[in-house]
């Protein structure tokens, strides 16, 4: 009889876990990771050259709010597929926007907010990729970090690490540095105003800090589909930005037309845009912060490398510096936090153990 009692516990306990391999998510290969972490890198390289390639090469210039509000359209209707994907059927689509989109107007104007900000830093980076080079740009951007853990902290009231703010400190000496004296491009013929396109990364990367928190503790507030907010947002960010192209360049884009400039490298330019923000929800889910740092820092390289094929950009000692400070930065950034419950649990155990002794 005991026996048959241990076989029976041990099949039981191969059913349990088998039950939970089934239930259990899949493992996501090394493969797939190294996919996500190429194409995010590509894309962020990308993006910022080819943006910088268009507003420094170009004779006829394209106005840079019809990109920006071009953008937030093919966002929404991207996010509509996902949408689409995600309920299943055309009808359940229907009745998703009607009640969660159309008639939640307080939840529009909720996510007006972050539609807003995000206009703004849009139309920051076109200023700033206007008036400085891609690598200066790429690395400057990285400030965002920083900026991004302050508002982490003050509006979700979590903690950084002590590595975390050496990391920050660190990324903060790398960016004075690249900015103390500015690599120049020989290969660039359009006037250029640096000081103008870091006060506009500035504005970029608050911009960005607060928006990207602010719109992280929405989702958390509710289990609304992500896309779901993703099209109150993009719904907000298209009368916005529709807004701004009336308000700058509203007489020009009337007599010239909305896509007076434009370029297969404009086009370019919105595609990677609409759909890098898309992306990174995907890379987000499926890698960690350590990859992500990987990114930034190889983005960086990239766009260095092409800055000088390019553009002539000609490297100084202390952007080269400033560079790598912002590298290891990035990469110290995004190293897990160490787990000390185990560790003060063994160690009362211990103290326990040996007053035990000293009592006996």
């Amino acid at each position: 009889m005991e026996l048959t009692k241990q076989e029976k516990q041990r099949e039981t306990q191969e059913l349990l876990e088998e039950c939970k391999g089934l239930l259990s998510p899949k493992p996501v290969s090394v493969f797939f990771k190294l996919y996500c972490l190429t194409v995010m890198t590509l894309v962020a390289a990308a993006y910022t050259v080819a943006l910088r390639y268009t507003r420094t090469v170009s004779s006829d210039l394209y106005f840079s709010t019809t990109a920006v509000c071009l953008t937030e359209v093919i966002k929404l209707f991207l996010s509509i597929g996902m949408l689409a994907r995600e309920t299943g059927n055309l009808h359940r689509l229907h009745n998703t926007i009607m009640e969660q989109v159309f008639r939640s107007p307080k939840e529009l104007l909720k996510l007006s907010v972050p539609s807003v900000v995000y206009a703004i830093q849009n139309n920051m980076a076109f200023i700033g990729l206007s008036n400085l080079d891609a690598a200066v740009y790429q690395v400057t951007y990285q400030l965002k970090i920083p900026c991004t853990a302050l508002c982490t902290v003050l509006m979700l009231n979590r903690t950084l690490s002590r590595l975390q703010w050496f990391s920050v400190f660190m990324l903060c000496v790398g960016v004075i540095l690249v900015q103390w004296t500015p690599a120049q491009a020989t290969k660039v013929q359009v006037e250029q105003n640096p000081f103008l396109g870091f006060v506009a990364i500035a504005i970029a990367v608050l911009c960005s800090g607060f928006a990207g928190v602010y719109f992280e503790k929405v989702l958390k507030s509710s289990d609304t589909s992500l896309w779901v907010r993703n099209m109150q947002m993009y719904l907000s960010g298209i009368a916005i930005t529709l807004a701004g192209v009336y308000l700058t360049d509203g007489a020009e884009v009337m007599e010239k037309g909305f896509f007076f400039g434009y370029t297969p490298w404009v086009v370019f330019v919105v595609f990677l845009s609409s759909v890098g923000g898309l992306y990174t929800s995907i890379v987000v889910k499926y890698t960690d912060n350590i990859m992500k740092g990987f990114s930034a820092a190889a983005a960086i390289v990239l766009s260095t490398v092409a800055s000088v094929t390019l553009f002539g950009l000609r490297i100084t000692a202390t952007f080269a510096s400033g560079t790598m400070l912002v590298c290891v930065s990035i990469y110290l950034y995004g190293l897990p936090k160490q787990d000390t419950s185990k560790v003060t649990k063994l160690d009362s155990k211990n103290s326990e153990s040996k007053q035990k002794l000293i009592t006996v």
